[in-house]
């Protein structure tokens, strides 16, 4: 689930006071619970997204897919669908310059199929009409001659299989390596574990508008989430320079990794170019899940050695991501599943086998917690079976093996960041369980199923289950980590211009905050977000709460030096000796005392800034590299109820303490923390964009189901620790993707609990909740 607002309106979400008991944060600044800019105008309904776009003499954009995910194309026939009445354009392959490819990393997607289609869904053409439904017809009319092949859709095949690609279909093989291969645990056990595709869904569907401009470029307005990049690979796709191309962002209606996939931009501009008028495509529900990339399918065999008390020994893993037809994210996915296969726990030995491969599913790529997620059920379905077989209670063998500050990953690396494991799991271990539902009829809505629910009380058990879990912030493997603001004041009000895109993450309103912390000034403003600014990077792993708010308090101190100078040089001071507060410049004896507004006098003061963390490097042949920035963890105490009889499951509560550094928008956190375990809830329970030999089942909000506000447990923030990361702009670590990755686990271990199954794959499936006896 990708909405990042709060779902559900019985949801007992609380959050510890950041200054002790019941304290209250300032009014603004750091600390302060500021709402977004944008609320208003969000729930009144008058928020521009790109879907709401007009621009004057419109065309209407539509795309024809392919009904096969692998065939090849022997013909394709635009005579018809050109010759209807209102269609201005039909492009193919044939009017892309150069190669027609793009993607992120690996340039390995045409932008339309031209020899072979790989995935249900994949582009073959596109049309611009004065009409939509005169595009959708016209599409529709035009005439592709295939020669269906037989799809490879099991990516352990796909190693034998003929290559689907002229790259092959390996795509990245990481075999890492780490202490004796030799070494023996008293206690051994295996599992073998299936996590299911989960889609990113966003509220509002993909949508753009395309406009040619009189230099023979084209401006497109989408809610990009990485737009300089998009930028990039929309100007090589067109035949153009990079500034003859320019994203503009619209409001981003939810997202929770890459929300705009090129595929959606590229046809646009194309068709712009080609018909000299705005075109604008609003996508169906449908085209949404064919276009996008979705989270990596994967497979997973575990083999953990420990002692006799439970202390680990060696972790044994094979994980293979099904990456479906293109690259896109999966390098970076199977990265972070293989430094992170065992766990936020202490492993002197560790050999992990890692595979991304191609097949004919629909395209994985970037959604929040790629790569961790996965391998958090599998190396906690793992600690529960180990828990079981030595008869130690599942938190306390967490514990004994939990990881801290100063311990070694199995990729070399040394954690020098705050990791408190055991104090957060010991946090959520303590806290009181909910109390047990009632066995009476006014209870029944607690049942799982709900009130319309044919199950029986007896029939119901309930369960508790834990789960750790860790992830990367920013990027990794030596990826450039730059971001650039501007910050600008003048007549009392401040504009921060940064290339961040605001997607539900918070970043406009930490902007504002951070201004406010630095300069005094209340009223802040953040600019839209387009390509002509400098660049700011993608809005994944947290990046714009480090490297873009890094930057705008770096220009804003720079502001602040300018504006104290002048004070400081009249009074014989430094500006050392000076703080702004509440909108008043003091010094520190009390003789100098104005405000901002009054030391301003009507000067405009600006200054620009970047922001870049202490690179990293690529993990070597043996998997072996300082691949990470830093790392965030979280632990959670779920409590399920499970009809044992007819496999319904019901989450009663989600007990949560992360580690966050800092607190720096209380409020905020609090609902990043709600949606990233309702969305890891969904993982866990019900979201699978199912297929059949590739061909995707139900691509619609009623197949594919989301969890509801009636989904949603009582989630209980019991502690947040607050040891600052030293090397991290304010100390603090984003906050949403953790829970993602760990909400999941931290169910299934509950419905083990409850069952007695083995709970393997998710999301769980009914039958493998039903108990083998009713004990």
């Amino acid at each position: 689930m990708s909405n990042d607002a709060a779902t559900a309106t019985h949801t007992a979400l609380t959050i510890p006071p950041v200054d002790g008991p019941g304290a209250e944060p300032p009014g603004f600044g750091i600390g302060a619970s500021l709402p977004p800019a944008d609320a208003r105008a969000k729930t009144e309904g008058t928020f521009p997204y790109a879907a709401d776009l007009w621009a004057e003499g419109l065309l209407w954009a539509a795309v024809l897919r392919s009904p096969h995910p692998h065939a090849r194309i022997l013909s394709i026939d635009t005579t018809g669908a050109a010759e209807m009445p209102g269609v201005r354009a039909v492009v193919t392959h044939e009017d892309v310059p150069g190669d027609g490819a793009y993607g992120r990393g690996v340039v390995d997607r045409p932008v339309f199929a031209s020899e072979l289609v790989r995935h249900h869904g994949e582009s073959i053409a596109a049309v611009a009409a004065d009409h939509p439904d005169t595009a959708r017809l016209a599409a529709a009319a035009i005439v592709v001659e295939y020669d269906v092949l037989e799809p490879v859709t099991d990516p352990e095949k796909a190693f034998a299989a003929e290559p689907l690609h002229p790259d092959g279909n390996l795509i990245r093989h990481i075999p890492l390596r780490y202490g004796d291969p030799d070494i023996t645990g008293d206690v051994i056990v295996e599992g073998l574990y299936r996590i299911g595709r989960q889609d990113p869904a966003p509220i509002g569907a993909e949508a753009g508008l395309a406009v040619p401009r009189p230099d023979g470029g084209v401006e497109i307005y989408t809610a990009s989430t990485d737009p300089h990049t998009d930028r990039d690979l929309a100007a090589a796709c067109f035949g153009l320079e990079p500034d003859r191309v320019k994203i503009v962002v619209t409001g981003v209606p939810g997202a929770t990794g890459d929300r705009e996939d090129p595929g959606f931009q590229l046809p646009l501009g194309l068709l712009a170019l080609r018909t000299g008028c705005p075109v604008k495509l609003a996508a169906t529900r449908e085209e949404s899940f064919l276009g996008h990339a979705h989270r990596h399918p994967t497979l997973l065999r575990y083999r953990h050695h420990a002692d006799a008390e439970g202390r680990l020994v060696k972790v044994e893993a094979q994980i293979l991501l099904d990456a479906g037809a293109y690259a896109d994210a999966s390098s970076e996915s199977l990265a972070a599943a293989v430094a992170f296969a065992c766990g936020p726990y202490v492993v002197p030995h560790a050999f992990i086998e890692g595979w991304a491969v191609r097949t004919n599913n629909p395209p994985s790529g970037h959604v929040r917690g790629e790569g961790a997620m996965q391998v958090c059920a599998a190396y906690e379905g793992q600690m529960d079976k180990l828990a079981a077989k030595l008869g130690i209670d599942p938190a306390e063998l967490r514990l004994r093996n939990s990881l801290s500050t100063g311990d070694i990953l199995p990729t070399g690396q040394t954690v020098t960041c705050p990791a408190p494991v055991a104090e957060l799991l010991r946090a959520v271990r303590d806290v009181p369980l909910p109390a047990l539902p009632k066995d009476s009829p006014e209870d029944d809505w607690l049942l799982p199923g709900g009130p319309e629910g044919a199950g029986e009380p007896g029939a119901v058990r309930r369960g508790v289950g834990y789960a750790l879990g860790m992830v990367h912030m920013l990027g990794a493997e030596g990826a450039d980590e730059v971001s650039t603001a501007t910050v600008r004041v003048h007549n009392g009000v401040a504009t921060v211009i940064c290339a961040a895109v605001e997607t539900g993450q918070g970043f406009s309103t930490l902007a504002r905050q951070v201004v406010q912390e630095t300069l005094g000034i209340e009223e802040v403003h953040v600019a839209a977000v387009d390509t002509d600014q400098p660049p700011a990077g993608p809005s994944t792993h947290g990046r714009h709460t480090w490297v873009s708010a890094g930057a705008v308090e770096r220009a804003a101190k720079m502001v602040r030096t300018q504006l104290l100078q002048p004070l400081a040089h009249k009074f014989g001071m430094s500006t050392e000796l000076l703080q702004i507060t509440d909108g008043k410049i003091t010094s520190y004896d009390g003789v100098l005392s104005t405000t901002v507004t009054e030391a301003m006098d009507g000067k405009e003061l600006w200054a620009t800034a970047q922001c870049r963390p202490h690179p990293t490097e690529p993990l070597d042949e043996s998997g072996q590299g300082d691949a990470f920035v830093g790392l965030a963890f979280c632990a959670i105490r779920a409590v399920v109820d499970v009809d044992i009889e007819l496999g319904w499951i019901r989450v009663v509560e989600m007990a949560v303490a992360q580690d966050v550094g800092r607190v720096l928008n209380p409020s905020q956190l609090a609902t990043r923390i709600e949606a990233g375990i309702t969305q890891g809830i969904g993982a866990a329970l019900s979201e699978n964009l199912r297929t059949t030999r590739g061909v995707i089942r139900h691509p619609d909000l009623t197949g594919y189901a989301l969890p509801t506000s009636l989904d949603a447990p009582d989630i209980r923030i019991v502690k947040l620790v607050e040891e600052r990361d030293v090397v991290a702009p304010f100390g603090a670590k984003p906050a949403s993707a953790v829970p993602v990755v760990t909400s999941p686990a931290a169910v299934a271990a509950a419905v083990r609990a409850a069952t007695g199954r083995p709970i393997n794959r998710l999301p769980i499936r009914p039958q493998a909740a039903v108990a083998t006896t009713n004990s």
